[in-house]
């Protein structure tokens, strides 16, 4: 139960950079004022309110996404989102901030 909580919520140690280098997609979910204000270069936004509409910019479901917003809750919700349509590799990267050092 511990182990899928902190999935979850991202705290699992997970190789961000590795993943990234090997062409994962950065999704960040918060909203487009926010992502406006700063963001991952190269990261896609979707607003998490608006991602079960948008799943159609995501094509491949066997992608590797990370998720990631302003303080993990939202990219939480988001990666539920994605698993609950059918894509199979995707992790909460938290914050965009946080997630950034990390790559």
């Amino acid at each position: 139960m511990l182990d899928t909580i902190n999935q979850f919520f991202g705290f699992t140690k997970t190789d961000y950079k590795d993943l990234v280098n090997k062409g994962a997609i950065i999704l960040d979910v918060r909203s487009k004022g926010e992502f406006a204000g700063g963001h991952i270069k190269g990261s896609i936004n979707i607003p998490v309110d608006q991602l079960q509409n948008n799943l159609s910019k995501l094509k491949d479901k066997n992608k590797t996404i990370i998720t990631c917003c302003a303080s993990g809750m939202r990219s939480g919700s988001a990666k539920t989102i994605l698993l609950n349509n059918g894509y199979t590799d995707v992790h909460n990267g938290g914050g965009w901030g946080s997630l950034n050092g990390k790559i």
